[in-house]
């Protein structure tokens, strides 16, 4: 049955569920609060430098060319992916380094130069992660947990899988180094978990990169998004931007029965629907577009109680001069001092700004030169920091963060940066919170810990408004491209089942 829906929010997450709804015959109309698509992977263009303002590591990208599959398109013929190798390059603190990618015999040579003696406990550790893989990703990712007898019918795995464990406790059942178990346990962070709470099911974030690989789109995330809005297009989707939503309006039959009707816009415009999917922020969508008397099971109360992911400083900055004779790659991870004292500062600290830092330094322009000008680099730096919880105080803070982050960078990694620095630009979690609507101003919405992860986790059609649905990083199975790539899958078969 074709079906009026609206669609909020422009991420990927929401970008995919209006591609899918639409090529399955319903009538989109997807709404974005900003000036233009992506929500999170929004473009920051200056000085002739473009800036993908969100992820930029894809994997599973299989999971892009089945939505262009459903539209009878084909996604190569939009948009090139390249892969990364290595698909990281990782640094500790003394300066050593690690480059992993899928090839085994190049990774266990890293680690033979690391710890020769953790060569067979790393491959034991990617023995196990492929059983976590196949049950958390390949039966479950796209699977609703809309019941408590959904959760219990793959306790038994979650048992005999120990998701009791952490992440880090996991990888070091079998790797000695601490060094080397930063590099296989750093990937909760990519997710908005800490390693040491994030429940050892996503060890297999690890195995995931080694199955499908690390990608880059060609012309940054962006060029994505507007492979995205390409195919909106040609699937009739009603795309209304600069139009934030004041309420998702709800219709109370006698009391029991709720049902959406649409949404009101910021301007007054009222948009009617069947059908609306939420792409914004999970707490936002029911603390601030939801009438309170609608939620009896989402109340303010709920949000309170939940533990949210941290929040980042991402400074993008371009040079006027290349870095391509550094030991730079792609995708880097530079880890500081301290690992587990820096993520309890971040996580559990409230209050405090860490003094030290660990970072991750994008340098696309080593794979595409076209997204800077002529004999120039682009580059994202990003910390992990509080969330907004914290109290920390960013009209203070920021500047000092900021100089001590490139300070850093020039010092080790990139020499003469002070010089050679065109352009910039700086977000923190006021960004997240004002710009991004994300409660708290966290990064990638609910934190992705065991009792707030598969039925836990704030349910992909809510409990309150059965025609109301959630996809993004908030909602099952969690933040990440893959995770709300698949939230748009459940979201299209829930619907289409409804």
């Amino acid at each position: 049955m074709k079906r009026r829906i609206v669609v909020i929010g422009s991420g990927f997450a929401g970008l995919a569920t209006a591609a899918r709804l639409a090529a399955g015959g319903h009538q989109v109309t997807i709404v974005e609060a900003l000036d233009k698509l992506g929500g999170r992977a929004y473009v920051f263009e200056q000085d002739g430098f473009r800036f993908d303002g969100g992820p930029t590591i894809i994997t599973a990208p299989w999971l892009f060319d089945d939505i262009w599959a459903k539209a009878g398109m084909v996604r190569e013929e939009e948009i090139e992916f390249v892969k990364c190798d290595p698909f990281y390059r990782i640094f500790d603190h003394h300066g050593r380094r690690f480059d992993y990618n899928d090839d085994e015999l190049f990774t266990l040579g890293q680690i033979d130069r690391i710890n020769p003696g953790d060569k067979r406990g790393y491959l034991n550790f990617l023995h196990t992660t492929k059983g976590i893989f196949d049950k958390g990703f390949t039966e479950l990712a796209d699977h609703p947990f809309l019941s408590v007898w959904d959760m219990l019918k793959v306790a038994p795995d979650l048992i005999r899988l120990r998701s009791n464990e952490s992440v880090y406790r996991y990888v070091s059942r079998y790797v000695s180094d601490e060094f080397l178990r930063q590099c296989f346990s750093f990937h909760p962070l990519l997710v908005g978990g800490n390693p040491f709470d994030t429940s050892s099911i996503y060890a297999m974030i690890h195995y995931l990169e080694r199955e499908w690989g690390v990608w880059y789109a060609m012309g940054g995330t962006g060029a994505l998004v507007a492979a995205f809005a390409r195919l909106l297009e040609r699937l009739g989707v009603e795309v209304v931007l600069d139009a934030p939503v004041e309420r998702i309006t709800v219709a109370d039959v006698d009391g029991r029965r709720r049902h959406a009707t649409g949404v009101i816009l910021a301007d007054g415009r009222e948009l009617p629907a069947d059908v609306v999917v939420s792409n914004a922020d999970v707490a936002t969508t029911y603390t601030r577009l939801i009438d309170p008397r609608f939620r009896k099971r989402n109340r303010d109360q709920r949000w309170d109680k939940t533990r949210f992911s941290m929040s980042l400083v991402v400074l993008y900055f371009g040079t006027d001069r290349r870095y391509t004779d550094t030991e730079l790659a792609h995708h880097n991870i530079i880890l500081g001092k301290r690992y587990e004292g820096l993520l309890t500062d971040i996580f559990r600290n409230q209050g405090r700004l860490a003094d030290d830092f660990s970072l991750y330094l994008h340098m696309p322009t080593i794979t595409d030169s076209s997204i800077a000008p002529p004999g120039c680099e682009n580059f994202y730096v990003l910390s992990p920091v509080p969330n907004l919880k914290s109290g920390i105080d960013w009209e203070r803070q920021a500047r000092p963060y900021r100089d001590a982050i490139m300070q850093h960078l020039e010092q080790h990694y990139l020499p003469g940066l002070s010089q050679h620095l065109v352009t910039e630009r700086m977000v923190d979690p006021r960004y997240f919170r004002d710009t991004l609507g994300s409660h708290l101003g966290s990064a990638f919405s609910v934190e992705p810990i065991l009792t707030q992860s598969a039925y836990f986790r704030p349910h992909n059609r809510s409990e309150d408004i059965p025609n109301l649905y959630l996809v993004g990083a908030g909602t099952h199975p969690g933040a990440g491209l893959p995770g709300v790539l698949s939230s748009a899958k459940i979201a299209d078969d829930l619907i289409g089942a409804a």
